[in-house]
């Protein structure tokens, strides 16, 4: 499979390099720029992009993956961000990206998210075993090995770090419910109010499914499964 690496700060770029390569996949190039990610990708045709969102330049990463979209659909495209919020996941949704993957790079997330990208290219069958794989509720999938949350096959990173421990832990205790006290003393260094908790769970619920955390009474949380 072969990767183009669009990323503007050098000690990234290197880095993702380093973990493709070390696990046999090509990296035709590393540019700086979307003008040039799109001139690479139109004469390369490479399999995947690996697409920083915030460019400096004036053709920013969404802008550029609109562009080699719509000359080459059949390439796909994952954001590189440090940013989750609301707007920016709209705006990188529009540009019809396989995937996202959230600054500072975990190389499991990585490494998972290029295999979903080779199954789908049909390189490969997918190569995640089924139990490693939690179905939960409205098409969410839970991934124990990268501890990442999926919904239809991509990457749900608008909940936030906090949101995916908690998320973690519950899928980690499918079976049972799991307590009040052990969530706050698993997530949290400090006492934190019952308030923080809720919020949590409400945040998580508006950016997923009001299903995928259900609140037992005067005991505790429970993840949705299907």
């Amino acid at each position: 499979m072969k990767i183009l690496i669009v990323e503007d700060e050098i000690i990234p770029a290197n880095y993702l390099k380093k973990i493709l390569t070390h696990e046999g996949y090509e990296v035709i190039q590393i540019v700086e720029t979307g003008f040039d990610a799109i001139q690479i990708a139109h004469k390369e045709s490479p399999d995947l992009i690996l697409m920083d969102v915030m460019l400096q330049d004036h053709i920013s990463g969404c802008d550029a993956a609109l562009e080699i979209s719509k000359n080459d659909p059949e390439i796909l495209i994952v954001f590189l961000t440090a940013f989750s919020d609301k707007e920016m996941i709209d705006f990188a949704v529009a540009s019809k990206a396989f995937g996202y993957l959230l600054k500072p790079y975990r190389d499991r997330e990585i490494l998972a998210t290029l295999e979903l990208a080779k199954a789908h290219l049909g390189y490969i069958s997918p190569t995640i075993k089924e139990d490693n794989i939690l179905t939960l509720v409205d098409g969410y999938t839970y991934h124990t090995e990268s501890q990442s949350l999926f919904h239809h096959s991509k990457e749900v990173v608008s909940c936030g770090p906090k949101a995916l421990e908690l998320i973690a832990l519950l899928c980690k205790h499918k079976d049972y419910t799991v307590k009040t006290k052990t969530i706050h003393e698993t997530l949290w260094d400090t006492p934190m109010s019952q308030q923080t908790l809720r919020s949590l769970v409400h945040r998580i619920r508006e950016n997923t499914s009001q299903n995928l955390i259900l609140n037992i009474s005067k005991l505790g949380y429970k993840i949705g499964l299907k």
